[in-house]
């Protein structure tokens, strides 16, 4: 048999004499200092198809302090605290699962542990495109340069088409634009004529979307804001620009950004455009901007360089329309566009692809060093798992969020254009450039 416990029990009585003893103790004794109670919060606040990032708050916690980390209630790494809030930074996790995480440390001489959150991960998306090529140009040479998808039915290209006309003699107005309306692509000419562009039809450079009626454009000398059918010009912006614009980038008709040649940044707030000085005399190739969810602001970066002339390059950073230089390394090549969400991932690209998960980290890493040789023209996405990028001799690499493609040997890429630009939007890919003297548009769906 086994042995068991003797158990004592007092009557209730004595049980109440007792208690009427320590109370008259404690009455006649100064009370013993209670510790702080200690806690730890968990919440989850980011996630990518490998990667967490857990937030952990603290209350009376004493730091520097360590506590393990629990992924599936395994042991997954020892963190030091040095402040109440930290943010955690969990890798090498798989897509489109679940993880239980928590954390364990001690505090008032006993173990204690956080609540247990739940970090879902992303999954992959499909590298598999279905491709189709257009082609425009009788004579000369045609080109795009930009490209902008409002929707699937609604997607603008610009740049400058010569066509014949109908007597099949070159026709003298260009055609400065092409639109998809969902079946079919449509030259279009987008009159651009002003007291400071004297062409009717001038060649487009750079094109940005708002809606389907608030489109903006550009010659590279003036801006025009186009709904979708008439174009009004604004030569508001030419006696701040000392370069042509090359990109634009806007939250809204009342916070634009354009960006160009000699180092040139000018910021439209609604009502007049302002020159901001960046610092550099490089040319301003690319901008991009996304809203920060956990400072709760928007961040804004540009690259700079002369591509294919010149070494130097330049990443800057728009702070309330004052401009920062962000580090590169000695390592990086020119660059020529910029993408990113903030937080998750960054990505300046040219000659090389570079990446980092902070702003803050030190090295930015050659991501794609081993998918492509060719130069990268224009990068975008949906999301960090869902990134494209188009180049030089019809290169396209694609990220799914775990790994890269870029054996896309469909035979409209056969002739190897150079591709300018790119736009994705949910399953759709759009990018322009030039092939054979023809301005080229390839559509890929997903």
């Amino acid at each position: 048999m086994k042995p068991h416990k003797s158990v004592f029990l007092f009557p209730s009585s004595f049980f109440h004499l007792v208690i009427a003893f320590l109370m008259l103790l404690n009455l006649g004794c100064k009370k013993a200092p209670t510790e702080p109670n200690t806690t730890a919060t968990l919440s989850v606040e980011d996630i990518s198809c490998t990667e967490a990032w857990v937030k952990i708050t603290t209350a009376n916690y004493q730091t520097p302090n360590t506590l393990t980390l629990f992924v599936n209630d395994k042991a997954d790494q020892n963190i030091t605290l040095v402040s109440s809030d930290t943010l955690l930074y969990i890798d090498s996790l798989l897509p489109n699962q679940s993880y239980k995480i928590k954390a364990a440390f001690a505090a008032n001489n006993q173990l204690q542990t956080t609540n247990e959150v739940i970090a879902k991960t992303m999954d992959t998306t499909s590298h598999n495109f279905t491709w189709q090529t257009f082609a425009f140009g009788e004579q000369g040479s045609s080109t795009l340069y930009d490209v902008a998808i409002i929707d699937e039915n609604n997607i603008w290209a610009v740049g400058e088409i010569y066509m014949n006309d109908s007597l099949g003699k070159p026709d003298p107005n260009a055609y400065n634009a092409a639109h998809w309306d969902g079946q079919k692509w449509e030259l279009k000419r987008i009159y651009t004529f002003s007291s400071c562009n004297p062409v009717d039809y001038a060649p487009l450079k750079a094109i940005w979307a708002f809606s389907d009626t608030n489109i903006v454009v550009t010659s590279g000398g003036s801006i025009g804001w186009y709904n979708g059918k008439t174009n009004k010009p604004d030569c508001s912006i030419r006696s701040l620009l000392t370069g042509a614009i090359n990109k634009m980038w806007g939250t809204s008709s009342s916070d634009l950004y354009a960006v160009g040649n000699g180092g040139n940044i000018a910021h439209y707030d609604g009502k007049s455009w302002q020159k901001i000085e960046s610092g550099t005399t490089l040319n301003i190739n690319d901008i991009w901007g996304d809203f920060n969810q956990r400072t709760q602001k928007w961040e804004i970066l540009t690259v700079a360089s002369n591509f294919l002339t010149g070494l130097e390059k330049e990443i800057l950073q728009i702070i309330n329309n004052i401009v920062t230089k962000i580090p590169t390394s000695a390592q990086m090549w020119p660059l020529k566009t910029v993408w990113f969400v903030p937080n998750k991932q960054y990505y300046v690209a040219g000659s090389g692809i570079y990446q980092k998960r902070s702003l803050t980290d030190y090295l930015w890493k050659n991501e794609a060093l081993d998918i492509t040789t060719f130069s990268t023209y224009s990068l975008r996405g949906n999301d960090v798992n869902d990134v494209i990028g188009v180049g030089a001799y019809g290169d396209v690499v694609h990220f799914n969020g775990v790994s890269w493609k870029n054996d896309y040997t469909d035979p409209v890429f056969n002739n190897q254009p150079y591709l300018a630009s790119v736009s994705i939007k949910n399953n759709l890919v759009v990018t322009v450039g030039i092939e054979n003297r023809q301005a080229v548009l390839i559509k890929g769906k997903r």
